[in-house]
């Protein structure tokens, strides 16, 4: 499968509807999102920990509250090929607002929850509320599928006691597999691992697959790479060029069944 990174995000400002619309018309099966939670407990779709990149605001956004998102701007940061800013106005949204394009475009979704920097309180309550939301997300769109991934194994081990059923997977950094990944692996009942791609070789991807897991590799731009990954088994990528690459993936939707929520 290949997985729109933070929506189609070469197309529209990566983490907004705009993206998700985006990749939904570049004939995106997945879509990634990252979330973190705001002061009053309303989870937001955002990468960073602060708003100074992708928005026209600076600073923490924990002490927001969902009242504040509609002034807030996540979209002139985007430039387009000609210089001109087509998504000024583009709003920071929830992840209601999000699952709802999904739901509407018969995506499936990878949830990405960030390692949120407000304290043990807020990460229950983002974790509790994902949860809450893809349990709605699986009623009213049973064909959407949905992964949940973190480089944070806390988040991950509560979300499998709030929700036993979720598909979830362990997201490692670049050089960061380590030795020990099938243990964790084992000890967080994920069906996926998220590795970088950077210094990923076949014999790691050949050994995860052996175990049964799903290998979603992240992130990955160029056609000649997605393929050579794809050849040594790799379940999926992420990539911020979906409009690109995203018919190289169509069968390993198959490893949605290894991989992702299975309803």
């Amino acid at each position: 499968m290949v997985l729109a990174h933070r929506g189609a995000r070469a197309l529209a400002p990566e983490n907004t509807l705009a993206a998700l619309r985006a990749a939904a018309r570049a004939g995106a099966r997945w879509v990634e999102i990252d979330v973190d939670v705001i002061g009053d407990g309303t989870v937001i779709v955002i990468h960073d920990s602060s708003l100074d990149r992708t928005t026209d605001r600076t600073g923490s956004y924990y002490r927001l509250r969902a009242a504040d998102l509609p002034a807030i701007d996540a979209g002139s940061w985007f430039r387009a090929e000609d210089g001109s800013r087509p998504f000024a106005g583009e709003g920071l949204p929830t992840l209601a607002d999000a699952l709802d394009v999904v739901a509407q475009t018969a995506m499936s979704v990878n949830v990405e929850l960030k390692s949120c920097q407000a304290g043990a309180a807020a990460c229950r309550r983002l974790v509790d509320d994902v949860a809450a939301q893809l349990d709605a997300l699986a009623e009213r769109a049973p064909a959407s599928q949905a992964l949940v991934s973190s480089f944070n194994p806390l988040l991950l081990e509560r979300m499998g006691r709030r929700r036993p059923e979720a598909a979830l997977a362990l997201l490692t950094g670049a050089g960061a597999l380590g030795d020990d990944w099938r243990s964790r692996a084992e000890m967080l009942g994920a069906r996926a691992v998220h590795p970088a791609q950077a210094g990923l070789d076949r014999e790691r991807v050949e050994e995860m697959r052996a175990l049964g897991y799903g290998v979603n590799v992240w992130t990955v731009n160029t056609r000649e790479r997605a393929v050579e990954l794809f050849d040594w088994g790799a379940t999926g990528i992420f990539t911020d060029r979906v409009h690109e690459l995203g018919g190289l993936g169509d069968g390993g939707d198959r490893a949605a069944e290894t991989a992702a929520d299975k309803r």
